[in-house]
C-alpha cells in the first residue's frame, strides 16, 4: 500500500496520454487499440492519484528537482482532483464510444486515424493543467488545449465545420492574448508567476486591478460565458459526436478551473463584492439566455450545445454566493458541479450522435414516431438529462442544491429565482424532444445499433444519474487543499 502511494500518479496522468498521442500518430492503423489501452491506463492512474489524496492529503511535485520560481511545480489538490476524474471517467467512456463511431465509412477512416491523436494529445494537456501550478504553465497547457480542440473540431468537415473551427480559433487567440498580458503585468511586478508565492504577494492595487481584468476577460471569452458564447453552439454543433462530447464536458472547464485559482488564491484581497456580483449576472443571463435558446433549436446537437451555454452560467454563481458561512458550500457546489454536468453532456451529445449515426440526421422534428433503437435512445437523452435538469437523485441535484442553500444562507434570493427558472427551462426542452420522440404516428423502424454506440451513453447517464447517492465521498475531496475550510450544510436555512 505504501509504494501505491508513494508513485507520482498525477505525472503518470500526464505522461500516458502524450506518449499513447505519439504511438497513435506512429501507427495509425493501431490507433483504436493504443488509444483504448491508454484510456483504461490513464483512469487508472487517476485512481491511484484520487487515493494518494485521500490517504495523504495534497500532492506537490517538482520538475526535475527545481522549486518555485525556478522550476515547474505541479499541485494535486481538490480541485485538480475533480477535473482528473472528470476527464477520466468521460475520457475512458468516450474513448469507448469512438470505436464504434469511427468504425465504419460513414465517418471515413481519415477522420480516425486524426482523431486518437488529437484526442490523446488534448488529454494529456487538460491533465497537466489540472495540476499546473503557476500561471504561465497554466497559460501554456491552456494554448495546448485550445489547438487540439480546434482541430479536432476541424474534424467534423465541410465548409461549417471549418468556419466553426476557424471562430473557435480567432476567439480563442484573442483570450489568450488578454490572459498573457495579465500574466506579463503579474511577473513584471513580482517576478514570479508561482500561484503560492503570488498569493503572498499580489496586493490591492492599480496594477494587480488591471491584471485581473485582463485574465479574467481572456478566461471567459474561453469558457463562453454569456455574452461571449457566439463561437460555442456552431463548434460543438458541427464537430463529430466524440467531440463535441469532449468539448462541453472538459473543454470549457479548464479555463474555468484557471478562473478558481486565480479569484480565490492569487487575488482574494483584490476581488470585491460587485466584481463576484457581475460575474453572477452574467451567469444569470447565461442560465436564462442559453435555455431559451435551446428551446428554440430545430437540430438535437444545437439544443444540447445552448444547454452546455445555460449550465455554464450556473458555474458562475459561485463569485457572488462564496460569501461569509456561504462560502463553503458554494464552493463544494460548483466544483461537484463540473464533474456531474460533464457525466450527464456527455452523454447527450453521445446520444446525439447514435441518433444522426442511424438516421442520417439530428433534426427534432423528423424524430416524429421513433420507434425501436432510436426510440430507447431517446429514453437514454431524457436520462442523462435528469442531472441536467437538477433532479434528484442526480450529481445536478446535488450541486445545485449546495448553490441553492449557499443563495439562502446570504440572503440572495434573486439567484434563487434564476436557478428554478433554468431548471424549469431545462424541463422544458428535454420534454420537447420527448414529445416529438413519441407522438403517436406511424414509426419508422431502424436497423439495430452496434454495441459501442449504444451502451457508453447509457454507461454516463447512469453515472450521471446516481451520483447524487455517492456524493460524499468527491465532496470531502473537493476540500482537501481548498481556499475554504467551514463546513459543508446540506440543509436549506436562511
Amino acid at each position: 500500500m505504501s509504494w501505491l502511494l508513494d508513485q507520482p500518479w498525477s505525472l503518470w496522468a500526464i505522461i500516458l496520454p502524450l506518449a499513447a498521442a505519439l504511438g497513435a500518430f506512429l501507427a495509425p492503423r493501431q490507433a483504436p487499440r493504443i488509444g483504448m489501452a491508454a484510456a483504461l491506463a490513464i483512469f487508472a492512474t487517476v485512481l491511484g492519484a484520487i487515493l494518494q489524496v485521500h490517504g495523504r492529503g495534497p500532492q506537490f511535485h517538482a520538475l526535475g528537482g527545481w522549486e518555485a520560481p525556478l522550476g515547474i511545480a505541479l499541485r494535486t489538490d481538490g480541485l485538480s482532483l475533480m477535473l482528473l476524474a472528470a476527464t477520466a471517467l468521460v475520457g475512458l467512456v468516450v474513448s469507448w464510444y469512438a470505436l464504434g463511431y469511427f468504425s465504419g465509412t460513414v465517418h471515413g477512416a481519415e477522420k480516425r486515424e486524426y482523431f486518437w491523436p488529437l484526442w490523446l494529445f488534448l488529454w494529456g494537456a487538460c491533465n497537466a493543467l489540472a495540476v499546473s501550478g503557476d500561471l504561465f504553465n497554466l497559460y501554456v497547457t491552456l494554448e495546448l488545449v485550445t489547438l487540439a480542440s480546434v482541430a479536432l473540431t476541424a474534424l467534423g468537415g465541410g465548409a461549417a465545420a471549418l468556419s466553426a473551427a476557424m471562430r473557435y480559433l480567432l476567439s480563442g487567440l484573442v483570450g489568450s492574448l488578454c490572459y498573457l498580458l495579465g500574466v506579463a503585468l503579474i511577473y513584471g511586478a513580482h517576478g514570479t508567476v508561482d500561484l503560492a508565492l503570488l498569493a503572498q504577494l499580489v496586493s490591492d492595487d492599480g496594477l494587480s486591478r488591471a491584471a485581473l481584468a485582463l485574465m479574467v476577460t481572456g478566461l471567459l471569452l474561453k469558457t463562453a460565458l454569456f455574452p461571449l458564447h457566439f463561437w460555442l453552439p456552431p463548434a460543438h454543433s458541427m464537430a463529430p459526436a466524440p467531440v463535441s462530447a469532449l468539448l462541453s464536458a472538459l473543454v470549457v472547464k479548464t479555463s474555468y478551473l484557471i478562473l478558481l485559482r486565480l479569484w480565490f488564491e492569487v487575488f482574494p484581497t483584490v476581488v470585491t463584492p460587485g466584481m463576484g456580483q457581475l460575474l453572477g449576472i452574467l451567469g444569470a443571463g447565461a442560465i436564462l439566455w442559453g435555455s431559451f435558446m435551446a428551446l428554440r433549436q430545430e437540430r438535437l446537437k444545437l439544443l444540447v450545445a445552448y444547454s452546455t451555454v445555460a449550465q455554464l452560467g450556473y458555474l458562475f454563481l459561485v463569485f457572488p454566493l462564496a460569501q461569509g458561512e456561504a462560502l463553503t458550500g458554494a464552493w463544494t457546489g460548483v466544483v461537484f458541479f463540473v464533474l456531474a454536468h460533464a457525466c450527464g453532456k456527455a452523454a447527450m451529445f453521445l446520444v446525439a450522435g447514435t441518433i444522426y449515426h442511424t438516421a442520417g440526421h439530428d433534426r427534432i422534428a423528423y424524430l416524429a414516431g421513433a420507434g425501436g433503437p432510436l426510440g430507447v435512445q431517446v429514453v437514454v437523452f431524457a436520462l442523462a438529462a435528469v442531472t441536467i435538469i437538477g433532479l434528484p437523485p442526480s450529481g445536478g441535484f446535488m450541486a445545485k442544491w449546495l448553490l441553492l442553500n449557499a443563495a439562502i444562507a446570504g440572503g440572495q434570493w434573486w439567484y434563487l429565482v434564476v436557478m428554478a427558472l433554468g431548471s424549469l427551462l431545462a424541463g422544458a426542452y428535454v420534454l420537447r424532444v420527448l414529445s416529438w420522440a413519441f407522438l403517436d404516428v406511424r414509426r419508422t423502424f431502424y436497423p439495430t445499433l452496434p454495441w459501442t454506440l449504444r451502451w457508453p451513453p447509457l454507461a454516463l447517464s447512469l453515472v450521471a444519474l446516481l451520483l447524487g447517492l455517492l456524493a460524499f465521498v468527491p465532496v470531502h475531496l473537493v476540500l482537501t487543499d481548498a481556499p475554504v475550510s467551514a463546513a459543508v450544510r446540506l440543509e436549506v436555512r436562511p
